[in-house]
């Protein structure tokens, strides 16, 4: 025993510790090794479904693109339909106002002439005829035909637009313009040309008519070049039942018996325009 313990007692101190301290580092070594294994176990079993879900995203993904590169696709042909429909209906819009103005349903404003017949005021001669000294829807009807025929683009008789159905006779005292009585004086506004008056004037038919009418039987004619000259639009019904062309007679000399004005009313050129 006493060898033994003599042998222990003979170990160096420092190699106690030096194996203590070995023995504590394997130990250590060992634990990390043996959790090690189910931390690398669980890494790698987890690696796989995260994998499958990633490239799963990435297919949504490129779906989803390849989606919206096609509704782009989409609305460009909308856009494109789009916008023929925006000219097709500004054309159809630019038709439709053509045809009110030429139907006379819309206001017009432009350079032209007013022109005032009335009553004459010299006293009936014996044995003569009192309507020749009255100014009458034949008066009114030969001036309206003496302006279409020279250019003139839109008129009113005393506020009642004149078209192509309007019909103007003696009723009585006054005129029936339309389905409106009116009452002499009576005043054509004209919008046309410029030279609107210069072309009425040099008219073999506007000459006789003032020639007769003024000079024979003392019928007030005057008229006037404004400015500007507003003609109303129509307003009465533009239902039509039946209709059909004829031909425009040559230009009258004596007042016309027809009942109608015989010209239609045209959309307005450089002359006129709607205000």
């Amino acid at each position: 025993m006493r060898t033994v313990g003599a042998r222990i007692r003979a170990v160096p101190s420092w190699q106690v510790t030096l194996g203590v301290a070995l023995l504590a580092l394997g130990f250590l070594i060992a634990a990390q090794y043996l959790a090690e294994g189910p931390r690398v176990r669980y890494t790698t079993q987890e690696r796989s479904p995260l994998v499958e879900t990633a490239l799963a995203l990435q297919t949504q993904q490129a779906e989803l693109k390849a989606r919206i590169v096609d509704l782009r696709k989409q609305v460009q042909t909308v856009e494109g339909q789009g916008a023929g429909n925006a000219a097709e209906l500004k054309d159809l819009n630019t038709r439709l106002a053509q045809a009110r103005i030429a139907a006379g349903l819309i206001p017009l404003r432009g350079t032209g002439i007013v022109i005032r017949i009335e009553d004459s005021s010299q006293p009936v001669p014996p044995g003569g005829n009192d309507a020749d000294y009255l100014a009458g829807a034949a008066d009114v009807r030969t001036i309206v035909a003496l302006l279409w025929q020279t250019g003139a683009e839109a008129m009113d008789v005393n506020g009642e637009r004149i078209t192509s159905s309007t019909a103007i006779v003696d009723i009585g005292g006054s005129v029936l313009v339309n389905a409106a009585y009116v009452a002499g004086p009576y005043q054509i506004s004209a919008i046309g040309p410029r030279d609107l008056f210069a072309r009425l004037s040099a008219a073999p038919g506007w000459q006789e008519f003032v020639r007769i009418r003024s000079g024979s039987f003392g019928i007030g004619i005057s008229w006037a070049e404004p400015d500007a000259v507003d003609i109303p639009g129509f307003a009465g019904s533009v239902t039509l039942r039946e209709s059909h062309s004829v031909a425009s007679p040559s230009p009258a000399v004596a007042p016309s018996a027809s009942s109608g004005t015989g010209a239609p009313d045209g959309p307005s050129g450089p002359a006129g325009s709607a205000p």
